[in-house]
C-alpha cells in the first residue's frame, strides 16, 4: 500500500475530524453531566436558604441591584403561615484574595442578621477558608448582628467584626458581601413582603 503523501490539505482534514470528534465528546459530557450539576447547585442553595433563616413554609423570590449597580442579589422572602419569618439574600464580593466569594445572608424581619453561610470561594486552605462553618466558627459572630448599630466591617477598619489571623482581605472581603446584603435590603424591603398575598 503506498505511502498518502502529507500536504496541507490532508493535515487540515485530520485537524477538522480530531477537533469535530473532540467537540462532539464534550458536548455530549456537557448534555450528561449539566443537569446533575444544575440540581446539585439547587440543593445547596435550598440548604442555605434554610441554614440562615427561621424555618418556613414558604418562599416569594425577587432581584435587587446593589446601590453600586453591580450584578443583582437574589432575596428569598421566608414565610410561616403567611407571615415574613426571615429573608435569605444570595450576596457576594469580588474583593476575596483569591477573587469571588458568594455567600447566603439570613435577616430577620427587623434586618437583624439570621446567620451567614458561604456558597462559593476560591480562599487560600488552612487560612482563608475559615469563613466556611466547618473550618471555623469565625463566621458565628454575625448571628445576631444589629447592623443599624453596629458596622459590618473589621475591627482594625473601625468597625466591630473580629478579623481572621493571616486571612485579613478575605475577612474583609466577606464582610463587604454581608454589608452588600445589608444596604440593598434596607434599600428595598417595604412593608409589602412582610404579609404573602394569596
Amino acid at each position: 500500500m503506498a505511502k498518502r503523501e502529507s500536504t496541507f490539505a490532508n493535515m487540515l482534514l485530520t485537524l477538522l475530524m480530531v477537533t469535530a470528534v473532540a467537540a462532539f465528546t464534550l458536548s455530549m459530557i456537557y448534555n450528561i453531566t449539566k443537569e446533575p450539576i444544575e440540581q446539585g447547585r439547587y440543593e445547596r442553595k435550598q440548604a442555605a436558604i434554610s441554614f440562615v433563616v427561621p424555618e418556613f413554609d414558604e418562599l416569594l423570590t425577587k432581584f435587587f441591584m446593589p446601590p453600586d449597580g453591580r450584578d443583582s442579589l437574589e432575596f428569598n422572602f421566608a414565610y410561616k403561615e403567611g407571615e415574613l419569618v426571615g429573608i435569605a439574600v444570595q450576596t457576594y464580593t469580588t474583593m476575596g484574595f483569591s477573587g469571588y466569594i458568594s455567600a447566603m445572608v439570613g435577616f430577620y424581619p427587623d434586618k437583624r442578621i439570621y446567620d451567614v453561610v458561604h456558597l462559593q470561594h476560591a480562599e487560600t486552605p488552612g487560612l482563608g477558608d475559615k469563613i466556611e462553618k466547618d473550618r471555623s466558627d469565625w463566621s458565628n459572630q454575625f448571628r445576631n448582628f444589629d447592623p443599624s448599630k453596629k458596622t459590618i466591617k473589621l475591627k482594625q477598619d473601625q468597625g466591630d467584626v473580629d478579623g481572621i489571623a493571616a486571612a485579613t482581605i478575605t475577612a474583609r472581603a466577606y464582610c463587604d458581601a454581608i454589608n452588600r446584603a445589608y444596604i440593598t435590603l434596607k434599600e428595598n424591603l417595604d412593608e409589602e413582603y412582610f404579609v404573602l398575598n394569596e
